[in-house]
Order: structure tokens, then sequence, then C-alpha cells
């Protein structure tokens, strides 16, 4: 089953709102860091379908793999980082997240995330992934 943070990337790749808003608590203290924002949320729903699904990751970008998954803990704080190869507008592109977030019965009531933004990948690099 994995961990949280584990089953929010897998349902990140999956593109599964419904997986993520169940993974998320009634109300989450959520904030990220993209290159070109800084977003905050306080619904699963804001997270999953708004933010997430609706600007990061949106219907022309098609999430090809989940590349990777790694996770850890800082004293009481859990840790994951994820990377993405996301095909958008006709190029593959690597996308890496680091989040930290707390759980209380499973589902996350805090969050924090930073992104690396969309990075081109060459040929010689998708042959590596």
């Amino acid at each position: 089953m994995g961990t949280a943070g584990e089953r929010f990337a897998q349902a990140l790749a999956a593109k599964d709102a419904a997986a993520l808003s169940a993974l998320l608590a009634g109300q989450i203290d959520f904030q990220a860091l993209t290159p070109g924002r800084h977003w905050q949320a306080d619904t699963p729903g804001q997270v999953a379908e708004d933010i997430i699904l609706g600007h990061w990751f949106g219907p022309g970008d098609d999430i090809k793999e989940l590349c990777s998954v790694t996770t850890g803990a800082v004293a009481g704080r859990d840790h994951v980082a994820y990377r993405l190869r996301v095909a958008r507008d006709g190029r593959d592109h690597l996308v890496e997240q680091q989040a930290y977030y707390n759980t209380d019965g499973g589902q996350i009531t805090w969050m924090r995330v930073l992104c690396s933004g969309y990075q081109p990948l060459r040929e010689e690099q998708l042959a590596a992934l």
C-alpha cells in the first residue's frame, strides 16, 4: 500500500482526482511553489482539481510515467520526492516535485510542495530514464 506520499505520487501520475482528494483531509493546509507562482488551498477539491489537475498537469499534459518515488522523514514530518515524464506541446519533459507533509488517520493534513517546473528532455536523456 505504501506511505501517503507514495500514494499521492501514484494518484497524481494517474491523474486520478478522486484518489488525490481521498488522500487529503477535509481541511488541509496546502501550499506549493512552482517556478512562476505560489499556490495555497484548504480543501481537497482545490488541491486536486483546481491546482494539480487544473493547472499543473492539465488536460493537454500526458503523464507518461512515474519515473521515481523516494520517501523519508524529518523527525515527525514525512517527505516524498517523485519524478514524472510528461508530454506537453509535442515534447517530453521531466518534472520533479519534493513534498513535506503531516498525516492524521492516513490523510494528509499539511503539505508543502516545491516543483522543478517542466524541464525539456533530449533524446539521450529519454534513453536514460
